[in-house]
């Protein structure tokens, strides 16, 4: 799960992501949450730009798990211009293997997080999700089987004007481990073309093939139910 250490990322969050997997989720999504009415679990809120979509496309109360300080920071921001999200949305400062609701919750909505998961901590993950559903609750995810990168060397992904600034994500893949793979991401800001500012995180990400994140689900009680492409839903049995 996100941490601290990914608050170099911060500033950068909703410019990357706007301009990326958020347009799609937006779009498939909510038809996979209607019916759903009282309360969702979203697992890795980030900055908000889901949790904005879940509230405004359902009635329910929004438990948002966010670990981050940062991302939380932005969030807690983000609720505070609209006062219907205050009132709904719960902000919960911890990550997705401690989640504890006082009942069992019709969905857990879960973006762009899972890769964050480790083999060995995915089976724990699907139990405690499990826990936290109602019997015949939905489990709604976006994944998409790929092929795992070749190590190579930093290039630029994006560049975003902001203002007088140009705003420059750049990656690189370092190592391929089985369905783990490790890149390394700079963030700079440039003025005139010259770097004001410039971090880098290293992370892991975890990529299962579709087989096994099946075998996973299935194991932890979970069926598969109908989604569209790069979408999944599972409800526990």
């Amino acid at each position: 799960m996100l941490e601290d250490n990914y608050a170099v990322a911060v500033p950068f969050y909703d410019l990357w992501h706007g301009d990326g997997h958020v347009p799609m989720v937006r779009e498939l999504l909510p038809p996979l949450l209607k019916g759903v009415r009282r309360s969702v679990i979203e697992i890795g809120a980030g900055t908000g730009l889901i949790t904005e979509l879940i509230a405004r496309e359902t009635p329910a109360e929004v438990y948002a798990v966010e670990p981050s300080l940062g991302m939380r920071s932005v969030l807690v921001s983000r609720l505070s211009s609209d006062p219907d999200l205050l009132r709904r949305v719960t902000v919960l400062p911890y990550g997705a293997l401690d989640v504890e609701v006082d009942e069992p919750v019709e969905a857990v909505v879960m973006i762009s997080v899972l890769q964050s998961f480790p083999a060995e901590e995915r089976a724990e993950l699907w139990r405690v999700l499990a826990r936290q559903l109602e019997p015949g609750g939905r489990l709604v995810f976006n994944w998409r089987e790929r092929a795992l990168p070749v190590p190579g060397g930093l290039e630029v992904m994006d560049t975003y004007q902001v203002g007088r600034h140009a705003y420059e994500i750049a990656g690189q893949v370092l190592e391929v481990a089985g369905e783990s793979v490790t890149s390394r991401f700079v963030y700079r800001i440039r003025q005139r073309g010259v770097a004001v500012s410039e971090d880098e995180m290293v992370v892991t990400n975890h990529w299962p093939a579709r087989q096994r994140l099946a075998s996973e689900l299935a194991a932890a009680g979970f069926v598969p139910d109908a989604a569209p492409e790069g979408m999944e839903v599972w409800r526990r049995g």
